[in-house]
């Protein structure tokens, strides 16, 4: 599962031994609206999964919801890349937007306008990373980015599940690896390292599997 608004492509690089494993790709679907309950939305997505007891792997947003689709099916293992596994592990910064509620004034509307992502890049070091947006976003439907924002920021596990991995780099400037628990370390990773990393997490896959 990829990340908030990615389509697989960000899974282009990732290579296991085709005679080991069989790689399935889910895609994000658009809420039924920007109030759908997280459970309802995973329950819509999970039947995608046709096989049993399936290695899922989610990376930041895609993370969450692999742990919240572990609940409703049964998994042989749930890895998540560059993400959380409870709340508690969010940056100070993105509890404050959650307390105030400020993620409501991103305009959805606007991303949803745009065709290329690097209308958005004033200065010219943002040309890069608009440009990986360009290639890897799929999802620009403005009722999916309100309703992601608010799940993202808005989630609470209770508990952590018994047959989960998490794979964190020690440069993820959405989620500092300084609030993250019980994690294999990427060094250099960044959030954007199942692109930038990704020889090294082929590796660390083929070991947790």
């Amino acid at each position: 599962m990829p990340g908030l608004a990615a389509g697989p492509k960000i899974f282009e690089r990732i290579k296991l031994p085709e005679d080991k494993y069989q790689i399935h790709f889910l895609e994000w679907i658009v809420p039924q609206s920007e109030d759908e309950s997280l459970k309802n939305y995973v329950l819509r997505l999970s039947h995608k999964i046709k096989e049993e007891k399936p290695i899922l792997v989610g990376v930041s947003f895609g993370g969450i919801i692999v742990q919240e689709m572990a609940k409703y099916i049964d998994t042989s293992k749930v890895i998540i890349v560059s993400s959380i596994k409870s709340e508690k592990e969010l940056p100070k910064r993105l509890k404050i937007l959650q307390l105030t509620k400020a993620y409501k004034l991103f305009p959805s509307k606007k991303i949803e306008q745009l065709d290329d992502f690097n209308q958005l890049a004033i200065l010219p070091s943002l040309k890069k990373k608009t440009k990986l947006y360009n290639d890897y976003m799929q999802m620009k439907n403005h009722v999916y980015f309100n309703w992601a924002l608010k799940q993202v920021l808005n989630w609470t596990s209770d508990k952590t599940l018994d047959n989960l991995t998490h794979i964190h780099g020690d440069k993820d400037g959405i989620f500092p690896i300084k609030h993250i628990k019980d994690c294999i370390e990427i060094p250099g990773g960044t959030h954007a390292m199942i692109v930038t990393k990704t020889p090294r997490i082929n590796t660390v896959l083929q070991e947790i599997i």
